[in-house]
């Protein structure tokens, strides 16, 4: 023990004494202390007519789709900038001489270097999944293939019938199993829809990707590509599409597991369950339906196509840890026909972003030693309660909510807790074994850890203090079932926390990011959930149409945006995301305003007034640049709105917007087209 903690005392002075200099383009990009870069404004566009343009429209000139990315924006700027820092750690600890095994150290080290070591994953090939392959192969019935599935999904390896065990929505004490659908290669049913051009041409890709993957394999027998195809789309037809999904009463079937055998009795569920090492007598089923015909058309399926989709789902979940043999026509299909990236990152950053996945709450512990200051935790703290304060406010001046709905909705505001910076307990990975030169083998030491980590939570209680992010991540979370909210270190950040930058620009920035994640415990989906956090109706039947009907003229406002030509949002499946945006602006505004009721007004910066920094700031946290395919792919399946309709999209909703910017009817704006709605 004494050891353990002379090591990592070790490792904590290395890095902060660390004299690496290490890049920061957002810092580097402010120039002067309001928080905003002036110069990215296209002073040509009017901003009343698209403030994206006008706020981002110089950024986005400069700041063209990196041939590595997807989209580019500040999210994935401030993830990279992370990234690097994450870097500095590694090499700090990779310098320490006789790491102790078993240590966090030797973990972090241990595991980045298998990654590095190109010579030993070129020469090892397919040799380390050797024993998986003859495992398939061996499979004589269905129940061996049922078996070696459950298996195999332990390892990562996805399947038709996917699970995770979180809180019981309806006694969020405990914590349950839940069964679901998955196993598409392509991810989401949408994508096996023929009747769209876009789609027919991928499957051709796609059959093409699955035949090329096993030629290199040296396998013979025809077209695996078509074969899996086919299994894939007719599984495909019986899933809930991600809309259908986003219901959380009629996605809820809690039964014995028992009762498992008379939904869908053509499946082994004991064999199934066993083989993943899980024991419990409730579950809780997605969809019923699903169950039963899923579980029908595979024992229907020739045992040889199903063993063919094994080998397939294996040898494409580790292609991009195998040799270039493999990983190359992995990216180039999933990286740049499906997301529009024309060339993968360098070994380094591969080597981080797999650490950072592998090993992220170890990384996380050293990351927030050297970069969070611990003032910021207390300011973005009194900053939360700000919001919280204003929300009150905000809920007592609603007209279409009863006193009663009023009363519940300020409980569970008043209960709702949140997770700054990192944990108070970090998590303990001493039970992961990662060796040196043996990437496949680590990758799977990890998955193995973390299933059982997973399972072991079944039927146990939640605890209410568990991260699900680490700290470094670029992101913001709202926790349904623990009524909490999560702001990690990584997004405590420029551009959307800097505490040297004018209040505006923060507000605009963190805080609306702040009042975002609020707002989502009163949206379409956290609004049927209580303050403890169990899902139980809290409205009236009038309060509850109300709230509905001004949800549906949100839904039919973004339904008439066209996303991409040909392709528009979907206002019902990002309607939970754009109450939440709609909220966070409303709430960082009012709390901005209050802030500045006790004081002096502040006067422009770079002749813009503080309301209008208010915007620019909201502005240049959502600034980017996306790939056409990555556009089409958040278009058909991602609840969030792409970059500029998070900008302009709520706008349109805000008094407060058109005054700052002095826009009036009469110009027959865009941002004006629509009849202002508010929610909360």
């Amino acid at each position: 023990m004494k050891n353990h903690k002379l090591t990592t005392l070790l490792v904590i002075i290395m890095i902060i004494f660390s004299c690496k200099e290490e890049k920061n383009s957002h810092l580097s990009s402010v120039l002067d202390n309001s928080g905003f870069d002036n110069s990215n404004i296209d002073s040509t566009k009017n901003p009343c007519t698209d403030f994206d343009s006008f706020a981002n429209g110089n950024w986005k000139k400069k700041n063209p789709l990196p041939a590595t990315e997807s989209r580019w924006g500040a999210f994935e700027i401030l993830d990279r900038d992370n990234k690097v820092k994450l870097q500095n750690i590694i090499d700090s600890i990779s310098r320490l001489p006789n790491l102790i095994p078993g240590s966090e150290s030797q973990q972090i080290a241990d595991f980045y270097r298998s990654y590095m070591d190109t010579v030993t994953i070129e020469k090892t090939g397919l040799s380390s999944l050797d024993k998986y392959f003859e495992q398939i192969d061996h499979i004589k019935n269905y129940t061996q293939w049922i078996n070696v599935s459950a298996e195999l999904e332990k390892l990562g390896v996805p399947t038709f019938i996917s699970y995770k065990v979180e809180a019981d929505s309806h006694n969020n004490r405990m914590n349950i199993l839940y069964l679901g659908q998955g196993g598409l290669t392509l991810g989401d049913k949408s994508y096996y829809d023929l009747n769209e051009p876009k789609s027919a041409a991928l499957k051709d890709k796609l059959i093409r990707h699955i035949d090329t993957m096993h030629k290199s394999t040296g396998f013979e027998g025809g077209s695996p590509g078509a074969t899996i195809y086919e299994l894939e789309q007719n599984i495909a037809r019986l899933q809930l599409s991600s809309l259908m999904l986003r219901d959380q009463i009629k996605t809820y079937n809690k039964m014995p597991v028992e009762e498992l055998s008379r939904v869908a009795p053509q499946f082994s569920w004991d064999v199934f369950l066993k083989a993943k090492g899980i024991n419990t007598q409730t579950v809780v089923v997605e969809d019923r339906a699903y169950m039963s015909n899923l579980t029908t058309l595979l024992h229907k399926t020739p045992l040889a196509t199903l063993k063919l989709y094994a080998r397939w789902q294996l040898l494409s979940h580790f292609a991009p840890y195998l040799s270039q043999k493999y990983s190359n026509p992995h990216f180039a299909f999933f990286g740049t026909v499906m997301t529009g990236q024309k060339e993968q990152k360098g070994r380094r950053d591969m080597a981080i972003k797999e650490s950072e996945k592998a090993l992220g709450m170890p990384l996380g512990k050293l990351f927030v030693q050297k970069y969070f200051l611990k003032q910021d935790k207390q300011k973005i703290s009194e900053m939360i309660e700000n919001v919280r304060w204003v929300y009150h406010q905000r809920i007592d001046s609603l007209s279409w909510m009863s006193n009663s709905t009023k009363a519940s909705a300020h409980h569970k505001l008043k209960e709702m807790t949140f997770k700054i910076g990192y944990p108070e307990k970090w998590p303990d990975y001493s039970g992961i074994s990662i060796q040196p030169l043996r990437l496949i083998d680590n990758i799977i030491s990890v998955a193995i850890f973390h299933h059982n980590e997973n399972i072991n939570k079944i039927d146990r209680p939640v605890d209410k203090n568990e991260w699900h992010a680490t700290p470094q991540t670029v992101d913001a979370f709202y926790d349904q079932y623990t009524n909490s909210a999560c702001f990690p270190a990584g997004i405590l950040q420029p551009p959307f926390y800097n505490h040297k930058a004018d209040d505006a620009i923060n507000y605009g920035a963190i805080i609306a990011a702040i009042g975002h994640e609020i707002t989502h415990a009163f949206d379409d989906r956290g609004s049927r959930f209580d303050a403890s956090g169990n899902l139980s109706n809290w409205w009236t039947a009038t309060d509850r149409r109300n709230f509905e009907n001004l949800t549906k003229q949100y839904i039919d406002y973004f339904n008439r945006i066209e996303g991409q030509p040909g392709l528009h949002i979907n206002g019902q499946l990002t309607i939970s995301e754009n109450i939440a945006d709609l909220g966070g602006l409303t709430l960082a505004y009012h709390a901005l305003k209050r802030s500045y009721d006790k004081k002096k007004q502040p006067a422009p910066i770079n002749g813009f007034t503080w309301q209008q920094r208010f915007f620019l700031g909201w502005a240049q946290m959502w600034h980017g640049n996306i790939s056409p395919e990555a556009l089409r792919n958040e278009l058909q399946t991602n609840p969030h709105v792409p970059f500029r309709f998070r900008i302009n999209g709520p706008l349109a909703q805000l008094q407060e917007f058109k005054q700052a910017w002095n826009c009036y009817e009469k110009d027959s704006a865009n941002l004006l087209n629509a009849k202002e709605i508010q929610i909360w």
